[in-house]
Formats: C-alpha cells, structure tokens, sequence
C-alpha cells in the first residue's frame, strides 16, 4: 500500500509545497508566487533568535510553528470523498477558512474529564490546540505519551460526541459548546488508521483510483446532480459527531447513525443533520470522509509530524512507548548470553518453564517461613488486576462500547470476568472492525491451576502471561494482540 502514497492529490501536494499558509493554516492568496518563483522557504529560528536574547525552551505550544517547517510532498492513497463538490479554481482539500482564527494569548480554565468520572481544572493559554492539552496531561497524569491519546467533545443531552482535530484551538472549541457539554480524555488508536489501511475504510473501487497514474475518479462513476449533497457539504461552520444511543434518542433504524451539527447549535435538535448508516464501518468510512472534505491535508500534516518530531529527537531524548506498541520477542537466558527464540513452539514451552519454575521458587519461600501475603495459587488469580488491560465486571454490552469508543483497529483488546463462568474470564478482540470474544478458562495440571484459550493445548500460570504470549503469537486467535483499552484517572 505505501507504494501507492505518491500517486494520492498529485496536483494538490505540488500546490501545497509552492503556497504559503498563514499561522492559521489559511491560503494567503495575496502571497501566491508567481509562474517563474520558486516555493517560499522558512526563516530558521536560528536567524531570528540574537546572541544577547534568551532562547526558549521547545514546549508543546509551538506545534503551530513546527507545522509550517513539516510540510510534506507524497501522501498517501486516501481518495478525495466528494470531488463534484470541489470547484477546479479552489483546492479540493484544503477550503480557505476551515481552520480556526488566531485569538489572543489570554488564559483560559478548561475542566476534563476521564472516563471514570474524575477530572481535572487547567489553565491553559488561548492558542493552546487540543495535541498541545492531550501531552499536558500525558504529562500531568504520567501516561505513556504513544500519540494515540485524544480530547473528545461530548454532548450527553443530544446524544453526541467527536474526536477533536489535532489542529483545533480548545478555547474556540469550548465557545460552541452548551453547559452540560464536556470535554473527555480518551484513546482513539483509530484516528489516523486510515492513513496506513485505507482499504479498511473505503470501498476497494475507490482506492483502487487513487493508484492510478492520475488520481482521479472517472467523470462517469461521479454523482450526476451533485446539489443533493450541497445541504451537507457546507462544514466551514459545522462538523461531523456520532449518534450515541441513536435509536433511543432519534428513532434510527439502526445504532450506527452520525450527523452534521452547526456550531451554533447548543441544545436544540431541530438544525442537526442526521444520518444512519448500515454497519460500524459504514458510518466510519461517511464520518472520515467527511474528516477529509473538510481537513483535507490538514489530517495527514497532523499524523506526520508526531513521526517527524520523533525523528528530530537526539538519541538520549526518545520518548518512551507503550510496551504493547513494541515489537516483543521471546529471550532465553539460560546460557552465557542471551539469544532470540524464534521458534514459537520453543517460546511457548519456555514460558511454561518460567511458570514452573516462579511457583517451585515461591513455594518453597512459603515452607521456609517467608511473609508473602499471598500463597502462590491465590496470587496468579488476581496478579492480572494490576494490568491496565483488565477491565473488572463489566458486561459484554459495556465492552463493546468501550472498544468502539478507542477505536476499531486489529489487535485492540481488554479482559474481563466473564457474566456466565464466575472462574472464567473473556478475551474482547478487534478485528477487521468487528469484536470477537474468547472465553479464558481454568484448567488443572498435577495440582496446579492454568489458564487457556484453546481447551488446555496452550497454558499458563496467570493471565499476564497469557497476554504477552499472544502478543507474540497469534495462536488460535485472528490477530495479535496490539493495543488495549485503557482508562486514566485524571
């Protein structure tokens, strides 16, 4: 698929590179270059900074300036949404005043809650964007920073809500907002996926266009009475939410509804543009679409530079990543120095060794009088509530909404108990943007107690090692475990 990212908005990202941008990401069409000059290039802060000035730290709250330096010549094969919306004298994906307006750096409160209900009050300057308060409070929270976290624009009493753009400045998205509106943190590993798999979010017909040498879409496959779709292009003053609980609340005819609201609108339902689609990745293929009719470039500068940043970080300064983002890989010890196994048989039975041999160790601890406050048995069935992947008791319904809420992606998981076996526990697993279940149950072998996927042809001692072996192989599953759900509290 990446062989095919240079083909996408060829004309488009040729513009992009020779036209210059305002702070705000607007088109000043009173700096377009003429024919025979060259793309403008950007002062180095070096040039502006003089040796008898103070030189500022890098802090979050220059991501406006470092988007302008991270500008970016190939994207990748996510096709243009509606093109007969687009007029050939404007660019089709980037509509001057569809970013924000630069406001005063005054001070603002913003008050966010987690998604088990605590929150937390900060101060914040009023160019703050919503990529700038999600590492705040990575940082305030001591999260692992692995830019999948997102703000989440929630409106309870109409049954709304919307991942805030990377881009968006918080105070003026807080102005359109009414009193019981609020802002979450949140997950969203789903964000940019389109950007690596776009064929999980569009039709294959469409995609397949944008592989070809032009990038167009044929004049024949487009709408021939394109007016139909003008009430719902206009997003300069609107932007795209999904309906929760839509059948409850609208009288949908299925749980899969998303609407166009105007910023304008507060608290009253009559001006809400409502739509239902057939399936979730119906409505996630309308809703990004949108996303890029009204964004366009915009999202792909949002999902590069985190990249980019990380690459212009010394050694000694990268970020620390989520272990279930790494690439794990079973080690052996047992010799003077350590090697890789490669081989998945081998990787499994060396855990079950490991295993083995932590019980024998804690055992015979116990019989020679050690404190432990657990017996060994009783600590491998509760060691896994210490995990940010194990969700408690919770029911299959509440799963499914917390997997949809961090996004459809392959490999997004949790555990939980299970409703139905009080021993047993479930495996909730994303794949192909459909959750699947798989009961986890206790087995017993000379005395001791295993947990298994597979009707006991594969056991372990506790569920985290049950985790990290499927994090490595994929055994009877669909898919590695990549991702899991996690809730913060703030």
């Amino acid at each position: 698929m990446n062989s095919s990212f240079e083909s996408l908005y060829s004309t488009c990202s040729m513009q992009s590179e020779t036209t210059p941008l305002l702070q705000n990401g607007q088109l000043n069409r009173s700096q377009l270059p003429s024919s025979g000059s060259g793309a403008l290039q950007p002062m180095s802060p070096r040039q502006k900074v003089q040796r008898s000035q103070p030189v500022r730290i890098m802090a979050v709250r220059r991501l406006q300036e470092e988007e302008q330096q991270f500008r970016t010549s190939s994207l990748p094969a996510i096709p243009n949404p509606f093109p007969e919306l687009c007029s050939p004298a404007s660019s089709p994906v980037l509509a001057p005043g569809s970013l924000p307006q630069s406001q005063p750096a005054s001070k603002h409160d913003v008050k966010v809650f987690s998604e088990d209900g605590t929150s937390k009050v900060v101060e914040i300057l009023a160019d703050m964007t919503a990529r700038d308060l999600c590492q705040l409070l990575v940082y305030k929270s001591h999260c692992v920073d692995d830019n999948s976290w997102t703000l989440v624009e929630h409106h309870p009493h109409l049954g709304l809500e919307r991942c805030l753009e990377d881009h968006e400045l918080i105070v003026q998205v807080e102005s359109t907002m009414g009193s019981e509106s609020k802002f979450l943190f949140r997950k969203n590993y789903a964000k940019y996926e389109f950007f690596k798999n776009p064929m999980n979010f569009f039709p294959e017909q469409m995609v397949a266009w944008c592989q070809q040498t032009n990038g167009s879409i044929p004049q024949s496959q487009l709408l021939q009475e394109p007016r139909h779709l003008q009430l719902l292009a206009d997003l300069e003053d609107s932007n795209i939410f999904s309906l929760i609980a839509g059948k409850k609340l609208y009288n949908a005819p299925a749980e899969y509804g998303f609407c166009i609201k105007p910023n304008k609108v507060r608290n009253e339902t009559k001006e809400l543009r409502l739509l239902c689609a057939e399936d979730e990745q119906s409505r996630t293929c309308w809703m990004t679409a949108f996303r890029l009719l009204k964004y366009g470039m915009l999202l792909y500068q949002n999902y590069r530079i985190p990249q980019q940043r990380k690459a212009m970080l010394p050694h000694f300064s990268t970020p620390v990543r989520s272990v279930s983002e790494n690439s794990l890989v079973a080690m052996d010890f047992s010799g003077q120095i350590g090697r890789v196994i490669e081989n998945p048989a081998e990787a499994q039975s060396a855990a079950l060794e490991e295993g083995h041999a932590w019980r024998k160790r804690s055992t015979r601890m116990n019989i020679l009088g050690s404190q432990s406050p657990l017996h060994p048995s009783t600590l491998s069935t509760v060691i896994h509530r210490t995990q940010h992947w194990f969700h408690g008791r919770i029911s299959r319904e509440e799963s499914h909404r917390i997997i949809k809420q961090q996004g459809l992606v392959d490999g997004l998981f949790l555990l939980r108990d299970s409703q139905s076996n009080p021993k047993a526990f479930v495996l909730t697993l994303c794949h192909h943007q459909k959750i699947k279940h798989f009961q986890i149950l206790p087995c017993e072998d000379d005395g001791q107690i295993f947990f298994s996927l597979d009707d006991g042809n594969t056991k372990f001692s506790d569920l985290i090692q049950l985790v990290e072996f499927y994090q490595l192989n994929k055994g009877v599953l669909p898919c590695k475990l990549k991702h899991h759900c996690i809730r913060v509290a703030l």
